[in-house]
């Protein structure tokens, strides 16, 4: 008969009779310990070590004994944890969610003695799954009830927190100016006004000895910056609408009710002379970087490969499978269009990054408005990167 290591868990929410000789936890205990003794026909047998968080609330999962617990569940210490109810181990059903699925990592079942839970048999399974899915469902729930909040934020023009560009510091709900660094914004634009091209704006300021300013985040403390301006953060901050007093949520721009850096008529001319100098880096190189080569696969689960055609001075890329590269004849033999599918890949990334909420949900991340703060800004400028047109 296999040993069936089992561990008991138990709380109090406050310390009101924690000093008497039998109090709750080990009026909890004893009434575990003995249903684990009913089981012992099973292989049941208690672990020595006791899990007792006396005082501590169920709304937190931060308590010493059931992080102590969880710690010995991912070592492989225990088979199957035991309480005396569930709102013993969590109140919080996303908490519940969580808990279970690292108990499912480790393999490890789950008993709430007084409610017939037993995650070891089919009927205990079920009840999770019915649990597990009202927890998805709040999930959900919570995410819409943020993402509404957050878009009728953007369009009253506030900001939702995380990072402000180069130029600001977090003024509540708004951004206000940090003249310093905002003069340092001004001379970047005005220099790219005047040089045109974005490397050699990096290599002036490297030349200058101006380097991006250290800045700390208020959350962390943790200090960022006093590196050279990169090509890409150059990029992000000449195309950043925050800095004619805009605000950005997914495909709509608003009016923000921070004060702007920049005049508008001259960031418009910035974005026009981007917009231009793409166009001509697209009529005078070819893209020569297959960036799903090796990434995408055909029916069979073999890996597309990057190949090419010339029309005249005109060259066609294509991801093509091995029988068209190799020219062996096949029913299966497939050629896409690489623009076609590297533009309906970056579509797909720049909705998903567009939309973080839905990232987090479907990730299975509760979503919070702290979170939000700290990963819209980031994930929206992604999007953008992801939507401007490349060489």
């Amino acid at each position: 008969m296999n040993r069936v290591r089992c561990a008991i868990y138990t709380r109090k929410s406050s310390e009101e009779g924690l000093e008497q000789g039998f109090n709750s936890l080990d009026a909890q205990r004893e009434a575990c310990s003995a249903y684990i003794l009913s089981q012992a026909g099973q292989g049941w047998e208690q672990v020595p070590d006791l899990y007792d968080d006396g005082g501590l609330s169920g709304g937190t999962l931060e308590r010493p004994a059931l992080q102590r617990l969880l710690a010995d569940v991912a070592s492989g210490r225990i088979d199957i944890i035991v309480v005396y109810k569930v709102d013993r181990l969590t109140r919080s059903l996303l908490d519940f969610a969580r808990l279970v699925e690292a108990f499912d990592r480790s393999n490890v079942s789950f008993v709430s003695i007084t409610q017939s839970f037993n995650t070891t048999t089919s009927m205990g399974r079920l009840t999770l799954n019915m649990l597990l899915s009202f927890a998805q469902f709040e999930r959900e729930v919570t995410a819409e009830r943020i993402r509404d909040k957050i878009a009728a934020s953007k369009a009253k023009g506030m900001w939702m927190g995380g990072t402000p560009p180069l130029g600001y510091r977090p003024d509540g709900r708004t951004l206000a100016i940090v003249e310093d660094h905002a003069d340092l914004v001004r001379d970047i634009h005005r220099r790219y006004l005047e040089l045109r091209n974005v490397r050699l704006v990096a290599e002036r300021l490297q030349r200058d000895g101006i380097r991006t300013p250290v800045r700390t985040i208020l959350k962390t403390g943790k200090t960022f910056g006093g590196c050279n301006f990169s090509k890409g953060q150059l990029y992000a901050m000449l195309r950043n609408p925050i800095y004619v007093g805009d605000i950005v949520h997914r495909d709509n721009t608003y009016a923000g009710q921070h004060p702007p850096i920049l005049d508008r008529h001259d960031w418009t001319k910035v974005q026009q002379l981007l917009a231009d100098n793409l166009q001509g880096v697209r009529t005078h190189t070819s893209p020569t970087h297959s960036l799903l080569a090796g990434r995408i696969v055909d029916e069979r689960g073999e890996p597309l490969i990057a190949s090419h055609a010339t029309k005249g001075k005109q060259r066609y890329r294509y991801y093509v499978s091995r029988d068209v590269h190799y020219r062996t004849s096949s029913n299966t033999a497939l050629r896409i269009p690489a623009k076609e599918i590297e533009g309906l890949v970056a579509t797909q990334l720049a909705d998903l990054f567009g939309d973080p909420i839905a990232l987090l949900t479907r990730a299975g991340i509760a979503v919070t408005p702290e979170l939000m703060g700290e990963i819209d800004h980031r994930a929206q400028t992604v999007a953008l990167a992801i939507r401007a047109p490349r060489p």
